[in-house]
């Protein structure tokens, strides 16, 4: 039987490295915007996403200042984490040493720091987002 997890064990989950799809509601008529990105989180802080600024999910988080944020273990245990949140701060574009900083999270230092190098000169928008509810189930047991 699942069970939920509790708010360390979430939190703890959240801050690990997972590759995150987040949603946003779209206004255009078509469905949310649901997306894999790359995200920062530190238990008890705020959620951190960079993108490019003429993306399609930047214009939808701006006009909407709310998200959902998915992270999951792909493998047994199965086990996952969903955030709705609201964003706080919007910053552009990205500081380099906040893109730099979560290239390297995802790629390790070398490959971070050469990633986050190549996106110099690019239009980028950094979203700070505030966890309001949290919803998570552990099929460990």
């Amino acid at each position: 039987m699942p069970r939920e997890l509790t708010e360390s064990e979430r939190q703890e989950f959240l801050a690990a490295k997972h590759v995150a799809v987040i949603s946003v509601a779209a206004t255009d008529g078509r469905p949310p915007a649901s997306v894999p990105i790359w995200y920062d989180y530190t238990p008890g802080g705020n959620i951190r996403i960079t993108t490019g600024a003429s993306r399609r999910k930047a214009r939808l988080i701006k006009q909407n200042g709310a998200l959902t944020l998915v992270v999951q273990n792909e493998a047994p245990p199965y086990q996952y984490v969903s955030v709705e949140g609201s964003v706080v701060d919007v910053t552009e574009p990205t500081p380099p040493e906040v893109g730099e900083e979560i290239a390297v999270r995802y790629l390790g230092e070398e490959a971070g720091r050469a990633f986050a190098q190549s996106l110099e000169g690019e239009a980028t928008v950094l979203f700070t987002i505030r966890p309001d509810r949290w919803f998570s189930v552990d099929y460990s047991e």
